[in-house]
C-alpha cells in the first residue's frame, strides 16, 4: 500500500470532472505530496497519463478493482 497525503473520490463522475478534481487535489499538496484518486471513468488512464506527462507529476501506481481504478499521483 502506498502512503498518500490526500484522497479524492471521483467515482461515478465523467470526463472532465475526474481530471478537474485531480488538479484541485494536487494544487492543495506540497511538492512530492501524493494524491490518491478513485474513479470509474474509463478514459481516466489515458487522461491522467497525458496530464502527468504535461505537468511533470508522476503516477506511482494504478490499481484496478472491479469498476474502480485508483491512481496514486506524486506532485511535481
Amino acid at each position: 500500500m502506498i502512503n498518500f497525503d490526500a484522497e479524492v473520490d471521483a467515482i461515478g463522475l465523467k470526463c472532465p470532472m475526474p481530471m478537474l478534481k485531480c488538479k484541485k487535489g494536487l494544487n492543495q499538496l506540497e511538492r512530492k505530496g501524493v494524491l490518491k484518486i478513485m474513479t470509474t471513468d474509463k478514459d481516466a488512464k489515458k487522461d491522467f497519463d497525458f496530464f502527468c506527462k504535461q505537468t511533470g507529476h508522476k503516477i506511482l501506481s494504478i490499481e484496478d478493482h472491479e469498476s474502480v481504478t485508483t491512481f496514486f499521483i506524486e506532485k511535481a
